[in-house]
């Protein structure tokens, strides 16, 4: 568990306590696999003395074991049971961390119940997250060889008469036979409808001559992969030929001006240069990138405002593209983990490829 180095960080910033509900960081600093149980209060309380205790419903009687947990039935008020709790910690009032994810029903409740001065959990363990150890980045490279697996067999696939739906199900389906799970639903987006960069795939068939952006994911031991490759059915249009080139020579460049100590709005510039120097910089409508672990989208963020400085064990995504109306669009995404210099966890290829 990682609740001594999350105590150690409130105490240091002066946070009397955390309150932290089914989420990725309840995961991250306990290893308890619990899912939201619906409208019923999961919620660990953390002292920044590193005591800790669960609330949860009775649901999880057979789940939660060896760990300090108070469990309440339905007809019980479970806010005044987190509040002997919080009370029995020392946190009944003060600052408090408040995982960002909460629902707002369920803070509602406990600030009736609670005096408290309420901060996001992220402020603090951020710090903690976004440097991987190497168990976590190779949980990764794990999850990142399913994407790289999956594009050199959906390359032998009979992808004309295809409907992007049917796709991205088959891509879906092939995953979870291989991992844990999708780290998000694909993104299929064929022909024009590539000009949209979270296109949600729908019933148009491929069809010769579309330039088609596939965009996947997979889990592995709860940690997340997520690709972006695009190819070309038959000879595309010149016009995206030529893109294509262009957003390849940004990752690229992108992906070499990684190292530890630059910050992350440089990698940012770096790929939006080379892509307004060729004229395209209104159709590169997003941040180059974004932090990858535990969740799909976490810090750093690899953006215009991205102040954050590189540090080794960061994870993170380099995806630029650009999207044209009536054209369609080109993305190409690795993952990527800073070592010194940047080293790619997705190697699947990044050249053109014409079936």
């Amino acid at each position: 568990m990682r609740i001594g180095k999350l105590a150690k960080l409130m105490k240091e910033r002066n946070f009397d306590g955390a309150l932290i509900s089914p989420s990725s960081n309840l995961y991250y600093i306990t290893g308890l696999r619990i899912h939201e149980a619906g409208e019923r209060p999961t919620i660990l309380a953390v002292s920044a003395d590193g005591d800790f205790h669960l609330l949860a419903p009775s649901l999880y009687e057979n789940v939660v074991k060896d760990f300090p947990v108070t469990f309440w039935r339905d007809g019980e008020n479970p806010y005044e049971k987190l509040s002997a709790i919080m009370k029995e910690l020392g946190i009944n009032n003060g600052k408090i961390l408040i995982e960002n994810t909460m629902r707002a029903d369920w803070l509602i409740e406990i600030n009736r119940t609670v005096r408290m001065n309420p901060y996001p959990l992220s402020l603090v363990v951020r710090e903690l997250r976004m440097r991987k150890d190497r168990e976590e980045i190779r949980l990764m490279e794990k999850a990142a060889k399913v994407v790289d697996d999956l594009f050199e067999e959906l390359l032998s696939w009979d992808l004309i008469g295809m409907t992007e739906r049917e796709l991205a199900l088959k891509m879906e389906f092939w995953i979870r036979e291989r991992s844990d799970g999708i780290s998000f639903e694909p993104i299929v987006a064929s022909g024009e409808n590539g000009a949209n960069p979270h296109h949600e795939p729908g019933d148009r068939k491929l069809r010769k001559g579309d330039m088609v952006i596939l965009d996947y994911g997979a889990r592995w031991k709860g940690y997340c992969s997520d690709i972006t490759r695009t190819i070309a059915l038959g000879r595309p249009n010149e016009g995206l030929v030529e893109i294509y080139e262009i957003v390849k020579e940004a990752q690229e460049r992108a992906f070499w001006a990684v190292r530890e100590g630059v910050k992350a709005k440089e990698i940012d510039g770096t790929a939006r240069r080379v892509i307004e120097e060729a004229g395209y910089g209104k159709y590169f409508t997003h941040r180059t990138g974004h932090g990858l672990g535990l969740d799909v989208h976490e810090e750093p963020y690899i953006g215009p405002d991205g102040e954050v400085t590189l540090e080794n064990g960061m994870t993170f995504t380099i995806e630029p593209g650009i999207y044209v109306p009536g054209l369609g669009g080109v993305r190409i995404e690795d993952d990527v983990v800073v070592e010194g210099r940047g080293r790619r966890l997705t190697k699947a290829t990044r050249e053109l490829i014409i079936l």
